[in-house]
């Protein structure tokens, strides 16, 4: 196990109806005036943001909105918060919504109080030292952003989908979390959302670091659980004991809980933000397409932790022949995403004929010359697993 630092201070306040709670949260937090980032239409529709607002106002706080927030979250959006935010004196963030208004709600929050273009620390030419609290009430259990340090952001006029990641600063300081909020979420949603957590979690699991069985079983546990949990959601949308678990899970697989002592890997990751930023496919199903093409080429190279992955996850007998256990494992998986209406060809993603060049020019551009620490992918390496993505 390496050596680390785990720093998780995000009040996370659970439960049915706890969005009532928000105006005090907020107090609590010092702020007088909140600026409240959202997305489309469904908190409106649903009345949550209505309640939100009302509690606002009982607690006394100011607030101001600003809506629109679009699926992979973009850098105007994050100007034009930053612009509000210097106009109305706004002095914390209230993300209500998914893991894209959250990001946007992080970036904001790190470029009101910077001189230069927030996209300095997403490029890596300026380090967050400071921000805006952030606070969240959370309506769609997936990227964990509640509580990360992390957010993504992508530039609109060269396509590219960088991630931050400033656990010290950004991580929200509360988190209401109410799973009645989820019951309505499309099927496909919820699916994508699964997705997502299941990344994260495998993101920290796929290591070389030795002696993290505390990691190992903490990953393997939660990944249990989720796919347990999402088979009764899909069946089962109001199901209040599977959405709460499902729910608790987005924030677990992201928090660094299960990652702590351990070299992580994020490879697959960086090869679906490419894909996400050229072609706008939604992130968990690009991540149901990318993963299991990457762990399908980890079979040939790397191939012991995935060959513990599918004994423990998916219940592959042991064997001699290593790579046959692997692959079974990686079929399993991908069965499980099928079975929740998940693509895992580029082709049943909707893109027929992917632009590979393109996607590795851009994946390398961005992260250098190798990518991920489980084997650093090359850009030969990079373009088998974009190729492999079109097939299997």
């Amino acid at each position: 196990m390496n050596n680390f630092t785990f720093y998780s201070p995000t009040e996370f306040v659970f439960g049915k109806g706890r969005e009532y709670e928000t105006g005090a949260l907020v107090r609590k937090y010092g702020s007088k005036k909140v600026m409240i980032v959202y997305g489309g239409g469904s908190v409106v529709r649903s009345g949550l943001l209505e309640r939100v607002t009302g509690v606002l106002k009982s607690a006394g706080v100011e607030y101001c909105l600003m809506g629109g927030v679009q699926p992979n979250p973009i850098d105007t959006k994050v100007y034009e918060g930053i612009a509000i935010c210097r106009n109305k004196n706004v002095d914390m963030i209230l993300a209500v919504g998914g893991g894209s208004v959250i990001d946007t709600a992080k970036a904001i929050a790190a470029g009101v109080l910077y001189d230069g273009d927030f996209w300095d620390f997403f490029a890596g030419k300026e380090k967050v030292t400071r921000a805006l609290k952030v606070g969240v009430v959370l309506t769609i259990p997936a990227a964990g952003s509640e509580g990360s340090g992390n957010t993504v952001i992508t530039k609109t006029d060269t396509l590219q989908k960088l991630s931050l990641r400033v656990p010290e600063v950004l991580r929200p300081v509360f988190a209401v979390m109410n799973p009645e909020l989820t019951y309505t979420l499309p099927a496909f949603q919820t699916a994508c959302g699964v997705a997502d957590m299941m990344a994260h979690i495998m993101e920290r699991y796929f290591t070389n670091t030795q002696d993290v069985e505390i990691a190992d079983r903490l990953c393997e546990g939660t990944l249990l659980t989720i796919i347990k949990e999402a088979r009764i959601v899909m069946e089962y949308p109001g199901n209040y004991g599977a959405r709460a678990n499902l729910m608790w899970a987005g924030t677990i697989t992201h928090n660094g809980t299960c990652g702590v002592g351990c070299e992580e890997d994020w490879a697959s990751h960086f090869l679906e933000h490419e894909v996400s930023a050229i072609y706008g496919v939604t992130h968990g199903a690009g991540l149901a397409v990318l993963f299991p093409a990457w762990m399908t080429w980890m079979a040939e190279h790397n191939v012991d932790k995935i060959v513990q992955y599918a004994v423990r996850v998916w219940g592959v007998p042991e064997e001699e022949n290593k790579k046959k256990v692997a692959l079974e494992g990686i079929q399993r998986l991908k069965e499980f995403f099928v079975s929740l209406g998940l693509p895992v060809t580029f082709k049943e993603l909707g893109i027929d004929n992917p632009d590979i060049s393109r996607l590795v020019d851009s994946l390398h551009r961005n992260k250098g010359e190798y990518v991920g620490n489980y084997v650093k992918l090359s850009r030969k390496d990079s373009e088998e697993i974009f190729k492999m993505a079109c097939v299997i």
